[in-house]
C-alpha cells in the first residue's frame, strides 16, 4: 500500500463498472468480474445491515477490508494455500490498467475455483445465534456444551459449525451430517480441520494485539482436487472482533465491526426492509473509524491508501 495523507478521506465506492469486462456476481460488498481464467475481486464501500444495503457507504472499507485479508492470506499461508495471484495493478492484465485509480487497494486478482456450497464457521465464544442457541438447547448448533457457561465465555474448545450459503439473507446452520452430505464427509472433515486451524492461529495472535476474535467464517474452493482459501478472511466483516480491553465475562462485548449502524438503524421507524434509510455523517464516520482501528492494531500498520 502506498503511502499518502493518512488523514484524507475519499468519497465511498459504492458501485463500479468496468467497461468491457463481464461481472461475474454482485454481492452485498463485493463486485466480481470474470476474466477467463481468473476473477477480479473489487472490494466496494458498501455496508449493510439486516441484510439491506445502505444506500450510501463508508469511506475505505473496501480498501480496509481488502489489505486486512492480504495480511491474513500471508498470515495463515504455512496452513493452506489460498486463491490470491497479486493484489498489485501493475501485475493486472493490460485491459485493467485504465482502471488502476478505481482497483488500487480495493481489488485482489484470484485463482478460479470451484467452491465448496457451504460456509466453514469457527467458533471460540459463546455469543450471537450461539448465546441464544446455548440458552434454548445447552448447545450450539447441535453440538452439547457444559453448562454453566455465561454470555461471551470462551468455549472449553473450537467448535465448527457450518451453514448453507446464502446471497441474500442470512446463512443457515446446518449439522455435520447434513454439511457432509453436500461435500463429502472426507471433505467435511478436511474443512474443519483447516478451520479450526486457521482460528485458532489467529485468535492467538490477535489477543496479543489487544483484539479477541469471538467466531469467523471462511470459503474454501477447490482447484484439482486441491482445498484453497477464498473470499475474504478474519475482516470485521466475517468475523466477530472485541477489544481485549473492555471485555467482560457475562456481557455482550463492544464489536470492531458495523455496530454503529446497526444501533442507529435499531432507533428508526424501519421495518429493515428495502429501501434502507441514508446514515447520517457522524454514523459514517464512527463506522469508519471502527474498521481503521480494528485494522491498524492487527496489522501494526498505519492505513495510508494511495491516493
Amino acid at each position: 500500500m502506498k503511502s499518502s495523507d493518512a488523514g484524507s478521506v475519499s468519497k465511498a465506492v459504492t458501485r463500479t463498472e468496468i467497461a468491457g469486462i463481464p461481472l461475474f456476481r454482485r454481492g452485498k460488498v463485493r463486485d466480481v468480474y470474470d476474466l477467463e481464467e481468473h476473477l477480479l475481486i473489487v472490494a466496494t464501500d458498501r455496508i449493510s445491515a439486516f441484510d439491506v444495503v445502505m444506500p450510501n457507504g463508508i469511506p475505505d472499507k473496501g480498501k480496509i477490508l481488502t489489505q486486512m485479508s492480504l495480511f491474513w492470506f500471508d498470515f495463515t499461508r504455512d496452513i493452506v494455500d489460498n486463491h490470491l495471484v497479486s493484489a498489485e495493478v501493475d501485475d493486472y492484465p493490460p485491459s485493467l490498467r485504465q482502471h488502476a485509480d478505481l482497483l488500487r487497494d480495493r481489488s485482489m486478482l484470484v485463482r478460479k475455483t470451484e467452491p465448496f456450497p457451504i460456509e466453514c464457521v469457527a467458533r471460540g465464544y459463546l455469543a450471537g445465534s450461539g448465546w441464544k442457541d446455548y440458552l434454548q438447547t445447552g448447545g450450539v448448533c447441535g453440538i452439547p456444551l457444559p453448562a454453566g457457561l455465561r454470555q461471551a465465555e470462551r468455549l472449553p474448545e473450537t467448535i465448527f459449525t457450518p451453514a448453507t450459503k446464502a446471497d441474500s439473507g442470512h446463512d443457515e446452520n446446518v449439522s455435520f451430517q447434513y454439511a457432509a452430505g453436500i461435500v463429502g464427509e472426507g471433505t467435511l472433515s478436511r474443512l474443519k480441520d483447516l478451520t479450526v486451524a486457521i482460528y485458532e492461529k489467529a485468535r492467538t495472535y490477535a489477543q496479543q494485539r489487544g483484539i479477541i476474535i469471538s467466531d469467523t467464517k471462511f470459503e474454501f474452493g477447490s482447484i484439482g482436487g486441491e482445498i484453497i482459501l477464498i473470499d475474504e478472511i478474519l475482516t470485521p466483516d466475517s468475523s466477530r472482533f472485541w477489544p481485549a480491553s473492555t471485555y467482560q465475562l457475562g456481557k455482550s462485548p463492544a464489536s470492531f465491526d458495523k455496530q454503529f449502524v446497526r444501533d442507529y438503524l435499531e432507533g428508526l421507524d424501519w421495518d429493515k426492509t428495502p429501501p434502507a434509510p441514508e446514515l447520517p455523517e457522524e454514523i459514517v464516520a464512527r463506522t469508519r473509524e471502527k474498521y481503521l482501528e480494528a485494522y491498524e492494531l492487527l496489522t501494526g500498520r498505519k492505513f495510508m491508501p494511495a491516493t
